[in-house]
């Protein structure tokens, strides 16, 4: 856009309720049918995992991430139509809708441009306006505007009256009215916020008074006392702790129109632009200059101030979606994390004072032994709990040993890690586990219902066994926003961070699929189709009449009826029961096509579940019918060549340096093996067991070019990394996966000046890691970035756990979400 030229939105035809599926087709690049379709069976009440699943060929194989954008856009869509309704009802009740207006508000693609159009007719409180058409001024207005040669102080004698007691007033109340005509101008007002989006800046100042050095509240936003940036770069982050530290009234956030202060009385081109719509030039006549200051102060008083409104509103959204976005892939990440498996584990919760928190979990996660022992201060029981532990392990044949990584966790671990040396017989591995949200789940009624014989201290220890079994079958358990994986999480829209969340669970737990016959309540409820009412009462069910023998038995509990089955059984598991086909992700409506197969294979299912070499024989387009088209066809097979498949990854653990137990053992150019805890847009932190992550800045990832850290780890990933630099004062670490990168210096400058900028970018990583702009954790109380402080508060010693790469600690300290969060 040149600085001369006013860009409006250009409207295509009006968008009509009918033509909603068009336009979602449009945007995802799909044919409409495909949307109709979609849209036809959301209305029906179907999931967007069972559409995506089992309904490929209705909609043209869309996948969930296309059907989940799809549902938000038609959400959207659907609002706008309500409200283009409710604005049509009352300009008609008005008397002042006629058929060019009604074009105009037909063709609004946007609720932000329906707005524009309704403003001039929106109720409001009498203005100066108002007050000036009432008392017979718009005419003068209209003179003056269409014919600058009239002298304003002359024609202005014609229009005095009681209300009016000179001049000077009736050409004020003349100017209101041009005022108020200039910033209710839709197509005007359209265009000067969008060259405002792409030309202006956010500055922030600290407040007179809030610098002082230990000032420890204001200290947190130490990196936006005098910053700058164009709205079109702010990534989310830095506008989400900018608009923190104004609420804490530490600092003062403006709205800059343009990338360069505006130096005063100079004629901006925003005002060019609005002289030039109305047709206003300073050519020397009479009312020239009476028009340019109305246009001015239309400008500065009415039309900037409408605009940065809109400007700090487009930004929090566009703040939110990016912060919904990394919290709901974090989360994903958190969820789908490798599963220990069927392994009988002890619970580990530390504690100084009130002990360590003992549980032990047989293969099923039932719960077969607590205690509390206490090695650390003040009873210093080491021998005692060792011996105690020692006892419990061997009674239970104990696998796996999960450590909470809150207070007194390195602690427990050295105790952990002593265990293991003495018993080697038993061959014990140890995991460090993310505690976040395990206080949460203990308080909650389901734990209470679950485990109500336990204590609420030893429920979190039953958590953390269980955690490291299974992830996301524990972590279903908790809500989603508790769990602690994002950024700024309380200055969010609530209504939609829990939306986008609740689809990340949803999402992952029809992926993975469930084991009806073990699966608890909250689990359940995440199954396609299924309410909490009814994942109720299938449990109820099972616990009185015995486990499912096979998926149509599910017919036989109550409110479960052929909808609910529909959406349901394809997703749910039956191990061990009378059907083979019932631990596969084959929906039962296609058992007939998997018949078909079976008889042209002349074989039966047992001997062709897992039969690759006789699957990979059978052509898919054979057995399509009617009902069944290739893509089912397609799955099906791969179903019964691997069937139940878990998509999750194999499960294993990152083993850190020995000797490197804090960051005073950090050395420039030292090789670790570690644990991406959490990823950002400007790169990823990783957990190398000295108790602060590490930062690898997205410019240190990879000799190409990286625009999303996404795409070259997330969040659970072990990668090898080089210790680049280390900043003990500040507990800041600078890493990279490049392990020819030169220590001491930075990454060394590789690929487009893009990605490293001169080394500037690479040598922001320690500000990333807390506390500024350019940081995940910066600006913003430490408690809200870490998402609740530790049990007791303690710091954590000793040598670490090597961390599961499922569970990796990913919650601590560190970056967005910050840690571990009970």
């Amino acid at each position: 856009m040149t600085s001369t030229s006013l860009s409006t939105p250009q409207q295509s035809g009006p968008p009509q309720p009918h033509s909603i599926p068009n336009r979602i087709a449009d945007e995802l690049g799909v044919r409409p049918h495909q949307v109709t379709a979609a849209v036809d069976l959301l209305d029906g009440g179907a999931t967007v995992p069972f559409i995506a699943r089992y309904r490929k060929e209705a909609t043209g194989a869309l996948d969930d991430a296309q059907l989940r954008t799809l549902e938000e856009r038609l959400r959207y869509l659907r609002e706008l139509e309500e409200r283009r309704t409710v604005v049509l009802d009352e300009i008609r009740k008005q008397g002042k809708l006629d058929e060019a207006l009604e074009a105009r508000i037909m063709a609004a693609e946007s609720k932000a441009r329906l707005e524009d159009i309704y403003l001039p007719y929106k109720p409001k409180r009498r203005t100066k306006a108002m007050i000036a058409r009432e008392n017979g001024l718009e005419p003068l207005a209209d003179t003056l505007l269409a014919d600058p040669t009239q002298d304003p102080d002359a024609l202005a004698e014609g229009y005095l009256n009681e209300q009016v007691a000179d001049a000077a007033a009736a050409l004020e109340g003349a100017r209101a009215i041009l005022v108020e005509r200039f910033a209710e101008d839709a197509d005007l007002i359209g265009g000067l916020r969008e060259r405002m989006w792409t030309r202006g800046r956010l500055v922030t100042k600290v407040r007179e008074g809030k610098s002082a050095p230990n000032d420890v509240a204001a200290a947190k936003f130490a990196d936006y006392f005098d910053f700058s940036e164009p709205f079109t770069k702010l990534p989310s982050h830095r506008i989400l702790a900018a608009f923190r530290g104004e609420k804490e009234e530490v600092l003062d956030v403006a709205i800059e129109p343009e990338s360069e202060p505006i130096e005063p009385g100079i004629v901006t081109d925003y005002e060019r632009t609005i002289a030039a719509a109305f047709g206003i030039r300073d050519e020397g006549r009479p009312a020239d200059k009476w028009l340019s200051d109305a246009v001015r102060w239309a400008w500065r008083t009415r039309i900037l101030l409408h605009l940065s409104i809109d400007i700090r509103v487009r930004l929090r959204t566009v703040a939110e979606e990016g912060a919904i976005k990394v919290f709901a892939s974090n989360l994903r990440d958190l969820l789908l994390a490798a599963p220990a498996g069927s392994r009988t584990t002890m619970g580990l919760d530390p504690g100084l004072r009130t002990g360590v928190k003992v549980a032990i979990v047989d293969a099923t996660g039932k719960v077969v032994a607590t205690d509390t022992v206490y090695p650390h201060a003040p009873r210093n029981d080491w021998n005692g709990a060792l011996a105690k532990l020692t006892k419990l392990a061997t009674a239970h044949s104990v696998d796996l040993i999960a450590i909470g990584n809150g207070t007194a966790s390195r602690e427990t671990d050295k105790l952990a890690g002593e265990l293991v040396a003495h018993n080697p017989g038993l061959k014990l591995t140890k995991v460090m586990v993310s505690e976040a949200g395990a206080s949460v789940y203990s308080a909650s009624a389901f734990a209470s219902a679950e485990l109500p014989d336990l204590d609420v201290s030893l429920r979190g220890a039953v958590s953390i066994a269980r955690r490291l079994q299974d992830p996301l079958a524990e972590l279903v358990k908790i809500d989603p926003k508790s769990i602690g994986v994002g950024q700024y999480q309380h200055d969010l829209a609530e209504s939609a961070l829990s939306r986008s969340l609740d689809a990340v669970v949803e999402d992952c737990v029809n992926a993975v699929g469930v084991d009806v016959n073990t699966a608890s309540v909250p689990l359940l409820r995440r199954v396609s189709g299924i309410t909490e009412g009814l994942a109720a009462q299938i449990v109820q069910h099972r616990d009185a009449n015995g486990p499912f023998r096979t998926r149509t038995a599910l017919a036989d509990v109550p409110r479960l009826g052929p909808k609910a089955f529909e959406q349901c059984a394809g997703f749910l598991r039956i191990r061990g029961g009378d059907d083979p086909l019932d631990v596969s992700g084959v929906h039962p409506e296609a058992y007939p096509v998997v018949h078909r197969i079976l008889a042209r294979a002349k074989t039966d299912i047992d001997a062709l579940i897992g039969n690759t070499q006789k699957i990979k024989s059978l052509r898919p387009q054979d057995f399509v019918d009617a009902q069944f088209g290739l893509p089912t066809v397609t799955d099906i097979l791969a179903e019964l060549e691997k069937p139940g498949r878990d998509p999750r990854p194999a499960f294993r653990t990152a083993t850190f340096a020995e000797g490197v137990h804090k960051i005073a053992d950090l050395k420039p150019g030292m090789l670790l093996e570690g644990v991406v805890t959490n990823v950002a847009a400007f790169g990823a932190f990783v957990d190398v067991g000295v108790h602060q992550d590490g930062l690898v800045h997205v410019s240190a990832m990879s000799d190409r070019f990286v625009s999303d850290p996404r795409d070259v780890v997330k969040s659970g990933d072990v990668v090898r990394v080089k210790v680049l630099e280390v900043d003990e004062a500040r507990k800041r670490i600078s890493l990279t996966l490049r392990l020819d990168d030169e220590a001491g210096g930075g990454a060394r400058q590789r690929g487009p000046r893009e990605q490293n900028r001169g080394g500037r970018e690479q040598n922001r990583g320690p500000r990333d890691q807390k506390g500024g702009p350019r940081g995940q954790k910066g600006g913003g109380d430490r408690r809200e970035q870490r998402g609740g402080d530790r049990k007791g508060g303690g710091q954590r010693q000793g040598a670490p756990a090597p961390t599961n790469s499922a569970m990796a600690d990913a919650l601590r300290r560190a970056g967005l979400a910050g840690g571990d969060k009970r």
